[in-house]
C-alpha cells in the first residue's frame, strides 16, 4: 500500500491485434487509465502475419512507447510491454482451419497465454471495449478454482446454449488454464476444427468450471448507469419480424454518438484527439 492509501499492485491488462488496430487499443488503454486508480501493466501481444495477409503488420515499440507516456500522465508506475507471439503462434496455431476465417488470426492469441511469459492472472480486453468506471473491482474478483470468469454473450445465451459467455471481457485464471489443460485444448480445436467464433466457442465448449461475471463488466447493449466497461461489438436491432446487424467500433465516432446516442467517453475522446495530433504517422501507422 503507497504512502497516499492508494494500492501499488498494478492491474495486469493484456490486448491482442496488429497495427491496425492501435487506435482502437489506445482509447481503450485510455479509458482504463483516466477511470482507475490503480497503476497499469498493459501486454500488447501481438506478431508479424504479413505473410498469411499484408495488412497483418505487428504492434511497434513505437506504439508501445507512445501508449506507455500517455497512461503514465494518469499513473506514473503504470508500464506497457510488448509480446511478440510468433514463435507460439507458428508452433500451435499456424495454417489451421480458422486462420482466414471473419476474425483475424490476432483473435485466437489469447488461447497462447499458457505458453508464454504472463502473470498467473490476467485481464484480457477486446481492443473494442472501453471503461467507464474504475476496473479494479473486475481485477480483485477472486477467482480461484475457475479457468476464466466473463459476462453471458447477449445473443449467444439464446441461440447457442444458456451459458455461453463472451470473450471480450475475460478475467483470465493462467495458472488454472495450465493445470487444466484449457488453453491447449482449445488452440488444437481451432487449428482442426472450421468455426464461427472459433476462440470463444472454443473456451466456452471446452471449460471445466467459469465464473459468470455481472453483466456490468462487458455491457454488450447500450451504456446503463453501473456499466463498468462498454463493448463495441456486434449486435442486432428488431425491426418488426426482422433484425439488423450494427458493428460500429469506438473509433467511429458519428455513430457512437448519433446511432449509438452514447457520449460518455468524450473526454477520453478529447485525450485521443490531442495524441493523434502530435502523433498521428505512429498511431495510424498500420
Amino acid at each position: 500500500m503507497a504512502e497516499d492509501g492508494q494500492t501499488t499492485e498494478r492491474v495486469q491488462l493484456c490486448y491482442c491485434g496488429n497495427a491496425k488496430i492501435f487506435p482502437q487499443l489506445l482509447l481503450s488503454a485510455l479509458s482504463a487509465a483516466m477511470h482507475t486508480k490503480a497503476p497499469l501493466e498493459v501486454r500488447m501481444v501481438t506478431l508479424d502475419l504479413t505473410d498469411v495477409d499484408a495488412r497483418f503488420s505487428p504492434l511497434t515499440e513505437e506504439q508501445r512507447a507512445l501508449l506507455e507516456r500517455a497512461l503514465q500522465e494518469y499513473n506514473a508506475s503504470s508500464l506497457v510491454r510488448r509480446v511478440d507471439a510468433g514463435e507460439a503462434y507458428r508452433k500451435y496455431l499456424a495454417g489451421g482451419k480458422n486462420e482466414k476465417g471473419f476474425y483475424t488470426p490476432y483473435a485466437m492469441l489469447r488461447l497462447l497465454f499458457d505458453c508464454m511469459p504472463m502473470p498467473e492472472k490476467l485481464l484480457y480486453l477486446d481492443t473494442d471495449t472501453m471503461c467507464r468506471k474504475d476496473i479494479s473491482a473486475l481485477w480483485q474478483t477472486d477467482i480461484t478454482g475457475y479457468e476464466f470468469g466473463a459476462v453471458k454473450d447477449q445473443e449467444g445465451k439464446f441461440w447457442i446454449r444458456r451459458d455461453y459467455c463472451n470473450s471480450g471481457v475475460l478475467l483470465l485464471n493462467v495458472a488454472r488454464c495450465r493445470e487444466t489443460g484449457l488453453l491447449a485444448r482449445a488452440r488444437a480445436r481451432v487449428k482442426k476444427r472450421r468455426m464461427m467464433m472459433p476462440d470463444q466457442s472454443a473456451l466456452n465448449f471446452l471449460a471445466k468450471k467459469k465464473l459468470f461475471l455481472p453483466r456490468r463488466f462487458n455491457e454488450q447493449r447500450g451504456v446503463r448507469e453501473d456499466t463498468v466497461i462498454k463493448h463495441f461489438c456486434r449486435g442486432f436491432k428488431w425491426y418488426g419480424p426482422f433484425f439488423r446487424i450494427y458493428n460500429i467500433k469506438q473509433t467511429d465516432r458519428e455513430g457512437v454518438h448519433e446511432r449509438l446516442h452514447i457520449d460518455c467517453f468524450d473526454d477520453v475522446f478529447a485525450v485521443y484527439d490531442a495524441l493523434l495530433e502530435q502523433h498521428r504517422s505512429v498511431i495510424e501507422k498500420g
